[in-house]
């Protein structure tokens, strides 16, 4: 195994070598700038070194070229403010247009109040003399009216000729009120036009004014719109100068470098800033101690056998591609599965947590104490007789699977998931002297007369029931039988019932469940059904899950219509007038010939259901009183 140690050895080489060459690029970014600020504090002491004066040269021209761009800079600042004040000033100009525009609007726009106000007066006027005038005709019309009525009256009466002149004198004062109205309202209708020609000339006046308002302000506006881009402008040459001179300073720093490696090499330090030379030799130095632990590292490694250190590299991987074979299996295989026959046609399966928190077995052992006791064993089947276990307190699921043979045997198959590792129940069996051990491959089974076993498939599931179904449970966890395939339709639809029910139950061959338990549904809906799957949350109210896989999706849309027409006649109890539902039920299509029925059951349907799940009559004898 020293390939082993060897191929660790370089890793752990690679890996400091690594962090030292991260260290030393750090070290040398460090160790340039301050060679670099050295050169830029001891320009004037390199002066005195000829072989530096390339370096001056270049510095000197550098800085004439910053010179000429700080110059523009400065000459665009100033124009920029420049332009500010131009701005200022045209803000100020613009203020006071306006407002003396403003002031000559002020008469004019009284005026026009002025003369509305009178058009509005005299428009009064004339629609007054104008309704008096209707109110004169109106008035003519109704006195012409009444004397006419008054003439013909049979027998005419005796004040006749009273009230016949009566209305003929007061038709006679009509026309000269009528013509006084009239010339009222010529009167009315000339004041009227000359009030709405002094309207209309103020309004020309008014619209005059603020026509030149808006034209001073556009001006402006304009002005001022000229002067921002012209700012904008010079901005962005202020920021590209700008960006010149920076450029230029970053030029600079070759030299500077230059600079501050002869004045480090020569230990010469400015004397405005002597700190920096020793900044510079700390910084060499520790370059220099970088660069020999990279040799040692290196020298180090040259001296590995490489054919060892080729056996460690095909080690790792193979196994790393072992792992890739590996690990996708075991992460697409389930974390928890029923190790159950292939040939299973029915799954029970019932979450002990759910059964002890739901309302409804809490509510029927109180109601009904003597029933409840024979309910609960019904239900769970063998796993009631497990030794060393308390299945209400350390179990989390019961599953019971079903089959049948040609002949019509069934046989039954018990799986118990602990709610921890089971070692503790195993160890007390094995120490039980009324079981008997034996061992299947290897993996054993404990019997003990007459007819129950027990055997472990799992970290915390046990397998009880019958010695012949315990062995067929331990030949299919073993792989020495088939079992039933986590993709196929059975457990597919099983898994799509909610796995938090209180209690599942599906099977892949309806009609056969009156076989298994009491009948539950009724013979049409079983004879429809290729597959059937029903959930139960026990709860208040109690909910269900009905899945149904049908022949065809001709056959599915069908038996929807009927479900939704005439749903007593499909979900009621087989042998029962008790319905399954409350409400009725909602119908969802799931692909072709799959419909999902969710309803509210009746709780005493509900209580009849578990009876007849757990196959014990008294149930229905206490529904029926």
């Amino acid at each position: 195994m020293s390939f082993i140690r060897t191929g660790l050895r370089e890793i752990a080489l690679k890996v400091r070598r690594q962090r030292t060459r991260i260290a030393l690029r750090h070290e040398r970014r460090l160790l340039q700038k301050s060679e670099i600020n050295l050169g830029r504090e001891g320009t004037m002491q390199a002066a005195n070194f000829p072989e530096l004066r390339n370096e001056i040269v270049a510095l000197k021209k550098l800085e004439q070229e910053q010179k000429e761009v700080a110059l523009r800079i400065a000459q665009i600042e100033e124009g920029i403010k420049k332009i500010e004040a131009d701005r200022q000033q045209n803000a100020r100009d613009q203020n006071a247009a306006i407002a003396k525009l403003e002031v000559e609007k002020k008469p004019l726009l009284q005026q026009r109040h002025q003369a509305k106000h009178t058009a509005d007066l005299c428009e009064r006027e004339l629609a007054a003399v104008e309704r008096r005038i209707q109110e004169n005709d109106a008035t003519d019309r109704d006195l012409l009216k009444q004397l006419a009525e008054l003439q013909g009256l049979n027998p005419q009466p005796a004040d006749l000729e009273a009230k016949s002149a009566s209305i003929s004198s007061r038709r006679a004062r009509l026309p000269e009120e009528r013509a006084e109205l009239v010339r009222a309202r010529l009167g009315s209708a000339d004041a009227a036009r000359l009030a709405k020609e002094k309207l209309i000339a103020a309004e020309a006046e008014l619209a005059v004014v603020e026509k030149n308002i808006e034209r001073t302000r556009s001006e402006f506006e304009a002005r001022d719109r000229k002067l921002n881009d012209n700012i904008r402008t010079q901005q962005e040459a202020v920021q590209e100068a700008r960006t010149q001179h920076q450029t230029v300073e970053e030029r600079k720093n070759p030299a500077y470098l230059s600079i501050g490696r002869h004045l480090a090499a020569q230990g010469i330090a400015p004397p405005n800033a002597p700190h920096l030379l020793a900044e510079a030799h700390r910084r060499r130095e520790a370059v220099d101690r970088h660069l020999q632990h990279r040799d040692e590292l290196a020298l180090l490694s040259s001296k590995i056998d490489k054919q060892e250190l080729r056996k460690f590299y095909f080690s790792v991987f193979s196994v790393l591609a072992l792992l890739a074979i590996i690990l996708p299996v075991a992460f697409q295989s389930p974390r928890k599965r029923e190790w159950l026959p292939q040939q299973t046609d029915t799954i029970l399966s019932i979450n002990t947590d759910q059964f002890e928190r739901a309302d409804l077995p809490k509510r029927w052992r109180k109601d009904q104490p003597d029933t409840w006791p024979r309910i609960w064993p019904g239900l769970i089947g063998a796993a009631a007789s497990t030794p060393r276990l308390d299945v209400l307190r350390d179990a989390v699921r019961i599953t019971r699977a079903v089959s049948s043979d040609e002949t019509g045997k069934t046989r039954e198959f018990v799986l118990v998931e602990g709610r921890r590792n089971v070692s503790r129940a195993i160890r007390g069996i094995a120490d039980d002297k009324s079981f008997e051990k034996r061992t299947i491959n290897g993996l054993p089974v404990w019997e003990r007369p007459p007819g129950f076993a027990v055997a472990r498939v799992g970290p915390a599931t046990l397998a009880v029931g019958a010695p012949g179904e315990v062995d067929e449970l331990v030949r299919v966890r073993l792989g020495m039988k088939p079992d039933l395939k986590i993709t196929g339709q059975l457990f597919d639809r099983f898994q799509a019932l909610d796995r938090e029910s209180a209690l599942r139950l599906i099977s892949r061959n309806p009609p056969d469940l009156s076989r298994v338990f009491h009948p539950i549904f009724t013979r049409e809906l079983l004879d429809v059904s290729q597959l059937l799957g029903l959930a139960l949350t026990l709860q208040n109210p109690v909910k269900a899950k009905l899945l149904l896989k049908l022949n065809s999706s001709e056959g599915a849309t069908q038996l929807a219509r009927s479900l939704r027409d005439d749903p007593q006649h499909w979900l009621h109890l087989s042998d029962s007038e008790l319905l399954l539902y409350s409400q009725p039920p909602e119908i969802q299509r799931q692909g072709n010939s799959n419909l999902e029925l969710r309803f509210v059951i009746p709780e005493n349907s509900a209580r009849l259901l578990l009876g007849r799940i757990a196959k014990t009559d008294a149930v229905e004898m206490a529904t029926t009183h």
